[in-house]
């Protein structure tokens, strides 16, 4: 690559991949929580003639490697290849940022501090003396407002100028001597009372108050006795409209795809094709997909908009403080939190994001939870077995919230035993809570539709088209007077009555392994018989079918358990592999949830035939 290279450093939630993404135009994604970039990114940018390259290091609160991506950041710094580095600070918590700035500084002078988020600074009636800070620091000073891309290009025509070496920069002597110090802890204390001061000369607040919202907001939403109520009232209401507005386009979609397939197959039959092959394509491959697609985007495309817009506005962040403490009593890092909240999302991208948890016991224990969180492949299937035999959508949305619940409940319980075993140590973490922002809808939305609905929904229909012609070959390929498919059923049928379900529902779940999106088609296309799946225009239709497969409230119970607690999909287990590196961690996750629910499912079924 052509040019200059110049890093990208800073402390999370300073706004640094916003102004990674407004010099590159990459889109990648801006979440306005601790935590979200682990990677080292790159990208470039054109000034004139030139082409450059920006590496975006991992936030890190700190240089002297107490996890993985500050150790990461510490080490590229270290090795020095790059031609100038933009130190990127908030300018409305200088102070706090500057202990980051100091210790790059040690590292290298061929930097420029930005001070980002200038707006805001405004109205709370901050005023920094550039001129003076850049003579404390010994490097040029450039405010931005990366959201509106202000001073950005001032930044970087500042950043090459300082790496051609037609700016100056010089090292202070004061900073310099901290390299000298030996004690991590007199290093720390030094590096702090340095940034006190460096504010005292070049920081200035007038008497303009605009800046109370987010901390009387914070006095309500992180309160010890408001805060768990506000998060589960944020949660129903997200599952509420969740359920409320994904039934009609799920029917209007499933209409669609039924007209679809059927002009499909007259047109197959007018060309005579094979009767086996129609029924192969139709009644196997589309339906499958189109099942899929009908029962999983609508929900997808409601539930995370609203999730990426919460993150957004900055009140995930807080999600995770309210839960920190438990986590702590559970024995593990309250980063798990984090995690646990990625997997929501997406479990493989929940498993990629514990790179963030210092510790090899603290990691593998939220690995091996991170797949009780329901992901968004499982989601839409919970929401259809509660929608099942509920008309209310708030009843929907109660039992929804309730089984988040409970597999948070189950998180906190195995991470306890998972700390004794590996003997975690308690551990404390920094958790920053930003500004509240606007949310960016339109962005939110894009963004979310592209990186959680369409993205993940591709990748379930590539996984269903084949799993669609597998099912289909296994409910029409006889052996004997019954189907692979029916044997198969019929097998698991004494394990699947003991765990309050069929065999139908077991054998479901073992082939929507690939993608948990396919465990309803899999279910329908033997209760159908023929090897065909029939058209669902609703979920009364759907209902009236399990009804008359002999599903009652206990199988819809022990299936909503099941579709909780079941095994890992194999993407997710293969980023588990890949992530650890152990076989054992691969394993155990993708047993110990297996073996939570067949134990809950047991319970449940002999409670249910005992008191009813």
């Amino acid at each position: 690559m052509s040019g200059l290279k110049i890093a990208l450093a800073g402390n999370p939630n300073v706004g640094k991949s916003t102004l990674f993404n407004k010099i590159t135009g990459m889109n990648q994604h801006t979440g306005n929580w601790t935590g979200k970039t682990v990677e080292v990114f790159e990208g470039e940018f054109r000034t004139g003639n030139e082409t450059h390259s920006i590496i975006d290091l991992p936030g890190s609160y700190s240089l002297l490697a107490d996890s993985d991506e500050e150790a990461l950041t510490a080490e590229f710094l270290s090795d020095g290849d790059f031609d100038s580095v933009i130190i990127v600070a908030d300018m409305n918590v200088l102070e706090r940022n500057l202990s980051f700035v100091l210790q790059v500084l040690m590292k290298t002078q061929k930097a420029v501090l930005c001070l980002n988020m200038s707006d805001v600074a405004e109205k709370k009636g901050i005023i920094i003396d550039t001129d003076e800070l850049s003579l404390q620091l010994g490097i040029p000073v450039v405010k931005v407002c990366a959201r509106k891309k202000n001073g950005i290009k001032n930044l970087l025509d500042t950043a090459i100028s300082v790496a051609k070496g037609s700016i100056k920069t010089y090292s202070v002597n004061s900073i310099s001597e901290f390299s000298k110090l030996k004690n991590p802890i007199k290093l720390t204390e030094e590096i702090s009372q340095k940034a006190n001061q460096i504010c005292n000369f070049a920081v200035r607040k007038t008497g303009v108050k605009n800046s109370g919202f987010t901390e009387k907001l914070d006095r309500i939403v992180t309160s010890p006795v408001s805060g768990i109520p506000i998060m589960l009232l944020f949660v129903l209401g997200l599952f509420w409209l969740t359920a409320k507005g994904a039934n009609y386009p799920s029917e209007l979609l499933s209409r669609f795809f039924a007209w679809c397939i059927a002009d499909i197959k007259s047109f197959l039959v007018d060309i005579s094709t094979p009767d086996v092959f129609i029924s192969f394509l139709c009644d196997g491959v589309l339906k499958t997909a189109g099942w899929v697609v009908a029962v999983m985007l609508p929900p997808a495309m409601i539930f995370f908009p609203m999730f990426s817009i919460l993150e957004d506005f900055g009140y995930l962040p807080r999600l995770a403080f309210n839960m920190d403490s438990l986590f702590m009593k559970s024995g593990t890092s309250g980063k798990q939190s984090l995690t646990m909240m990625m997997g929501f999302g997406c479990n493989a991208c929940g498993v990629t994001g514990c790179r963030i948890i210092s510790g090899t016991g603290q990691r593998n224990t939220a690995i091996i939870t991170n797949s009780f969180i329901p992901c968004n492949g499982r989601i839409p299937t919970l929401i259809t077995m509660s929608s099942l035999f509920i008309s209310n959508s708030f009843v929907v949305a109660l039992v929804l919230l309730s089984l988040i619940l409970l597999s948070i409940w189950v998180t906190l319980i195995v991470s306890k035993i998972l700390s004794k075993l590996y003997k975690i140590d308690k551990s404390h973490f920094v958790l920053e809570l930003p500004e509240y922002k606007k949310p960016q809808f339109v962005k939110s939305v894009a963004l979310s539709m592209k990186d959680k609905v369409f993205s993940v929904l591709g990748r379930a229909v590539v996984v269903a088209l084949p799993a669609g012609a597998i099912i289909w070959l296994l409910a029409n390929v006889y052996v004997g007077e019954m189907s692979i498919l029916a044997h198969i059923n019929k097998f698991m049928n004494p394990f699947g009555k003991a765990l309050g379900v069929d065999g139908t529902v077991i054998t479901a779940f073992i082939l929507g392994f690939p993608a948990n999106e396919i465990v309803i088609p899999a279910m329908l296309m033997s209760y159908t018989g023929g090897g065909s799946l029939t058209d669902f225009s609703s979920l009364s239709d759907l209902s009236s079918l399990l009804v008359s497969n002999g599903w009652s409230q206990i199988t819809v119970i022990c299936t909503t358990i099941l579709c909780l607690f079941h095994f890992p999909c194999s993407t997710t287990c293969i980023t588990i592999y890949k992530e650890t590196k152990s076989a054992l961690v691969t394993f155990l996750s993708f047993t110990v949830p297996m073996i939570i629910g067949i134990i809950l499912c047991l319970f449940v079924n002999l409670a249910y035939h005992i008191f009813f």
